[in-house]
């Protein structure tokens, strides 16, 4: 019998949750950076072998929020809790709990949920295996994880084996999408995500967070295999705005040359990027702007 479910990815930001997901569907869909809010939205990766379909949703990392941005990316992290067939909460080696993973176990006991909750310990690349040990007994011990696996999302290890895992939780059920579909996002909002990275990548620390981008035009030419796309980088600060520009316009050059090898890959036509910055004052705490630029 064919089985398909849903599937929560939650933890604290910078844990693996993207790169895991980008693994499981062997192709980058959601943004990966080591800075805090790389995901913002609540991004729908399809995972679908012979036997299940599983759809999983990769929420932003549950942190305290600071603004209205910070506000919804909370209450899209924890309002997938009660929606789905198994929670997956990804936790990385670090020896001792934190504070934001303490709060994250206290609300999902606060929760009492009945959802099987599996617990990944990411990044055993980067420990000694006695160390792991230690690492898996201290979360074992809290007592609310069906399974603990460890893995590590980036070299692709242990992977496998928490598919395996998850379909011992996965309902009997339908094909809810092609075999072939790895996202039910539209390639616009892949190709913003893209941009977004390398601009998160190639940045300054106090800059990447109060970034958003906007693809303002994507057509393909009729007569030519090539894309036209026009995408801005919206900023907070006028000060910020020559700084992602660069000296002779080189940082917004090499922003575009990297997201465009990435988009042509993606799109598998030649693409003609042109980028813009400009700059939308505080917008992550205004209503109206955080809607305007896809988080709803």
């Amino acid at each position: 019998m064919f089985k398909s479910g849903f599937v929560t990815i939650i933890g604290r930001p910078n844990v693996g949750k993207s790169t895991l997901l980008n693994c499981i569907v062997g192709q980058k869909i959601s943004a990966i950076s080591n800075k805090a809010q790389t995901t913002r939205n609540k991004i729908t990766f399809i995972y679908t072998d012979e036997e299940m379909q599983v759809i999983f949703l990769d929420t932003p990392g549950i942190q305290m929020p600071k603004n209205k941005l910070g506000d919804y990316m909370l209450k899209v992290s924890e309002s997938t809790l009660s929606e789905v067939d198994v929670i997956t909460y990804i936790v990385d080696c670090s020896k001792k709990i934190g504070k934001l993973d303490n709060y994250i176990i206290k609300e999902l006991k606060e929760k009492n949920l009945k959802t099987p909750i599996v617990l990944l310990v990411n990044k055993i690349d980067e420990v000694a295996k006695e160390e792991l040990f230690e690492i898996i007994k201290m979360y074992d011990d809290i007592g609310i994880f069906k399974e603990i696996i460890p893995i590590s999302a980036l070299k692709n290890d242990g992977v496998e084996s928490y598919l395996k895992t998850l379909a011992k939780y996965i309902p009997i059920g339908p094909m809810y999408y092609p075999e072939d579909m790895v996202t039910d996002h539209p390639e616009k909002f892949i190709v913003g995500e893209i941009i977004r990275e390398k601009a998160l990548r190639f940045l300054d620390e106090e800059i990447p967070h109060g970034i958003a981008v906007s693809i303002e035009k994507m057509r393909e030419r009729k007569e030519k295999e090539i894309t036209d796309i026009e995408a801005v980088i919206y900023i907070e600060r006028e000060s910020h705005k020559k700084i992602v520009i660069g000296k002779n316009g080189q940082m917004l050059k090499k922003i575009g040359s990297a997201a465009r090898t990435e988009i042509e890959n993606l799109l598998d036509t030649k693409v003609n990027l042109n980028l813009w910055v400009k700059v939308e004052k505080n917008w992550r705490d205004l209503d109206n702007k955080v809607k305007y630029f896809g988080y709803k």
